[in-house]
């Protein structure tokens, strides 16, 4: 039984400096009020990946427990999780499928099913899938940027944009999600949750790079024309500056984030010549004098690299050029001075900052604290989580008494394979390798007399290489004693 009343989606953002929780519900005008703020330090995460599940799980739990003070009558037991880390990866395939019944017009189950059909493709041992994303769909060959649904054809196709990550990364997120007494709803990629959070449809059509600097990594995701057309984990972020001005001018972690966040500049130019920073080291000894200069010189160092990095996968999907909305920048990063100014200089590209504040309703302090560009991850994650609902793929179920949130599309990929490998229609994946070459992938339900032919066929070409390389060594050992 589905429930009518207003639904609470929590977003949970486990990143590698903090952890945070945020409660919203849509209003009337489709906005999202926020009913729930927690946030608390991390810790057991490196770079996006839980190092350590105990200390992972003490963090989410304290997050929590702060989101429901924030508002005692909050219950929180479903929430929507991101995902980062360099282990994620992303590939572009091709899939069509051919319809039975072609007098009927096509429906949501014909687009579900083509859907379904990528999981069958061929990803890396030790990868899993993490989200397919519809690029552009065919009719008959003929393109079409929206649904076809309703629409008359024989065979329907798509492209589609597949993100996979290590199977034990994403284990061990989801196991500690459960040790600290929730349910992961969905697991959404970090870069495609901060992007809806700060882009708008004037953006999408005009082309932009949506740059999120986070604690442990940086999120790149891409689009042109409307379209997905590329994501990518940068294993560098505010960590890596920070460490850099701790080791670089011998001060105390804290100290050194503390210097990044009030003095700090990512353009040494606009800093101050003649500028010092006074730093008590250690307890007897004399404060020590830091320049400014040198400060944001280090600083410039580490965000010029990671905002080449961005530049380089721009680059390599021939979209250094063509993005006529430029880059938005956001996550904690995006507040650094001047880091507009660098990026434009790195990438060519015109640079601003995102924040979510499009998206965000009411005047609490709660609505207040989320406009920060640090938190668009976390409200990505809300905002995805009403994007299911209005679709149906989240439903809310009431079972003698007792309501939960479920996503009755996303399934368990097992059962995705296995759901799509019986079916009577004719599927066919197509992966497009980075060369630009393309292999075709057959149908799972092939019999087993197709699969006896083509091993005869294959031994008896093995025996026929053989036979050849027999003759060969023949002559040559004639030769030899000629």
């Amino acid at each position: 039984m589905i429930q009518n009343k207003q639904e609470v989606i929590v977003g949970l953002d486990i990143g590698t400096t903090k952890v945070v929780a945020i409660a919203g519900v849509k209003n009337e005008f489709g906005k999202i009020d926020i009913v729930g703020f927690g946030r608390a330090d991390s810790a057991g995460v490196n770079h996006g990946v839980v190092v350590n599940i105990d200390e992972c799980v003490k963090s989410i739990q304290n997050a929590i427990a702060d989101c429901k003070k924030s508002n005692p009558n909050l219950e929180i037991k479903n929430v929507y999780v991101g995902i980062a880390g360099q282990h994620i990866k992303s590939l572009q395939t091709r899939g069509d499928r051919v319809r039975l019944n072609t007098d009927s017009e096509i429906t949501k189950q014909d687009i579900d099913m083509l859907l379904k059909d990528q999981y069958k493709t061929y990803i890396p041992a030790g990868d899993r899938i993490v989200d397919i994303i519809p690029q552009e769909y065919f009719v008959d060959n003929i393109q079409t940027t929206s649904s076809p649904v309703v629409m008359n054809g024989v065979k329907i196709g798509a492209n589609f944009h597949i993100v996979t990550g290590d199977k034990n990364a994403i284990k061990n997120i989801k196991r500690c999600i459960e040790k600290a007494g929730l349910e992961m709803i969905d697991i959404i990629l970090q870069p495609l949750a901060s992007a809806a959070a700060v882009i708008s449809d004037e953006d999408l059509e005009a082309g932009v790079a949506i740059v999120d600097i986070g604690g442990g990594t940086t999120d790149l995701a891409v689009f042109y024309d409307g379209i997905l057309k590329h994501t990518a984990v940068i294993p560098y972020a505010g960590v890596n500056v920070t460490n850099d001005i701790r080791t670089g001018l011998g001060v105390l972690r804290a100290q050194a984030e503390a210097m990044k966040v009030i003095h700090g500049s990512a353009l040494a130019s606009s800093a101050v010549d003649n500028a010092y920073i006074s730093i008590p080291v250690i307890k007897g000894m004399p404060a020590k004098q830091v320049s400014v200069k040198n400060l944001s010189m280090i600083i410039q160092a580490r965000m010029h690299e990671i905002l080449e990095q961005v530049y380089f996968h721009l680059k390599q999907i021939g979209m250094d050029t063509r993005l006529h909305g430029g880059v938005i920048i956001t996550g904690g990063g995006s507040q650094l001075k001047n880091v507009t100014q660098l990026a434009d200089f790195v990438t060519g590209l015109s640079s601003r900052i995102g924040d979510p504040n499009e998206h965000i309703g009411g005047d609490s302090s709660f609505a207040s604290a989320a406009m920060n560009p640090m938190y668009s991850t976390c409200i990505g994650l809300v905002l995805r989580g009403f994007d299911d609902l209005e679709n149906g793929a989240l439903q809310v179920i009431n079972d003698m008494g007792n309501s939960y949130l479920k996503n009755v599309i996303k399934q368990n990929q097992d059962d995705v394979i296995s759901d799509a490998t019986n079916t009577t229609e004719t599927a066919t994946t197509v992966v497009m390798n980075p060369n630009n070459t393309t292999s075709e992938k057959e149908p799972s339900n092939q019999g087993s007399a197709t699969g006896s032919k083509r091993r005869n066929i294959l031994t008896q070409f093995k025996d026929k290489l053989i036979e050849l390389f027999e003759e060969v060594q023949t002559d040559a050992q004639d030769a030899e004693l000629k």
